[in-house]
Formats: structure tokens, C-alpha cells, sequence
């Protein structure tokens, strides 16, 4: 498998599971602003939207969209309990988090990274994300996890999250659990290795 991504950006989420997975993959780097890959190819003709990130399998297709891609790879290794069986409660938990991810907190950043949006809309932005998180952080005070005792998938994705807060100026340091959890995900060894993988620091 390859996974197209930029350093950072929201595909860190799917390289951190597939280094959780132990699945064989191959990183090739994309320039956003030039949309070109590493090797000269125009990223566009991989991903017509245009941004990371993407996953190639080894048949050739292509998978997009960070919530698909990380619920894949965690189907194709069961046995590291990366995502709750089919059918389970516990399952349709995972896919309640992943929604709230993908739309109350990633795309509520966006315009955080936009240079035209105004100064004012960015502090109405910040102000969501600051409730949104304060319900995140009532979520882990009495659990290690999202979903409980055990890793998830849902995990990789809002750790992604949390770097980026620091990037935009929003302090999580008011919520103590939101701190710990970010550092109990730092620590673990696959999250390490990405991080270097992308030049990342990981402090």
C-alpha cells in the first residue's frame, strides 16, 4: 500500500494506524500548494479533490477521506482491536466519534489555516472548537480512551486534532484530562514512529 500525505496534515491520522497495524505501506510526500508529489507527479490525477489523504491498495485503487481509510486498515487487522466488531454498540460508538471528528472539529479548523478569513470569523471559530473540546475532555476524564480502556482508530484521528490546536493558539492546558490523553497517545510507540517518519517533533 502507499499513503499519500503532507507532513502534519490530517493524513498523519491514517499513518499512525497503519504503524498501529504493523501493515506493510510506502509514504510518498505531497506539496499541497504545487499539488505535486515528491517524484514530480501532479497529485491531481490521484486525488482530484486535490488533498491528502489518500491511500493506494496494492490492487491500484484508491481509497480517500481519512474516516474511510482509517476504519479500512483497522478491518484488515481485527486482531489489534483497532475499531469494535461489526454490529457491536461499541462499533456504532466508533462511527459516533469519527462523525464528530470529521465535522465538528476538522472542519472546524479550516478556516483557522484559511490567510483570507477574517480575524473576527477566526474567533468565532475558536470559540466552537473550545466548547467542542470541553466535551471531548468531559469524555476521557474517567477513561484512558474514547471508547473505553482500549486504542482506537477514532484515537489516531482526534490526536491529529489536538496538534493542531497548539498551531492555532487554542490553549487545551484549561482541560487537564484533554492534556493527559494527548500525552498517553504521544507516548505510544507507533504514534513515536510517525511523527518521525514525518519530521515531526514529538515532544
Amino acid at each position: 500500500m502507499k499513503l499519500y500525505y503532507s507532513p502534519g496534515a490530517c493524513s498523519l491520522s491514517p499513518h499512525i494506524v497503519l504503524c498501529e497495524a504493523d501493515l506493510p505501506f510506502e509514504l510518498i510526500k505531497v506539496d499541497l500548494q504545487e499539488k505535486l508529489t515528491e517524484t514530480g507527479e501532479d497529485f491531481r490525477s490521484i486525488n482530484p479533490n486535490g488533498y491528502v489523504p489518500v491511500l493506494e491498495l496494492d490492487d491500484g485503487s484508491n481509497l480517500t477521506e481519512g474516516p474511510a481509510i482509517i476504519q479500512y486498515l483497522a478491518d484488515r487487522v481485527p486482531e489489534k482491536k483497532l475499531a469494535p466488531p461489526v454490529g457491536t454498540f461499541e462499533h456504532y460508538n466508533l462511527q459516533q466519534w469519527l462523525n464528530f471528528i470529521s465535522t465538528e472539529l476538522h472542519k472546524t479548523f479550516s478556516p483557522l489555516f484559511n490567510a483570507n478569513m477574517p480575524d473576527q470569523a477566526k474567533k468565532l471559530f475558536r470559540e466552537t472548537l473550545a466548547s467542542r473540546f470541553k466535551w471531548v475532555a468531559d469524555n476521557v476524564v474517567a477513561q484512558p480512551y474514547l471508547l473505553g480502556n482500549d486504542f482506537s482508530v477514532a484515537d489516531a484521528y482526534l490526536f491529529v486534532i489536538l496538534r493542531w490546536a497548539e498551531l492555532m493558539s487554542i490553549d487545551i492546558s484549561r482541560w487537564p484530562s484533554l492534556v493527559q490523553y494527548k500525552k498517553r497517545i504521544a507516548d505510544r510507540p507507533a504514534v513515536k514512529r510517525a511523527l518521525q517518519e514525518e519530521g515531526l517533533s514529538t515532544d
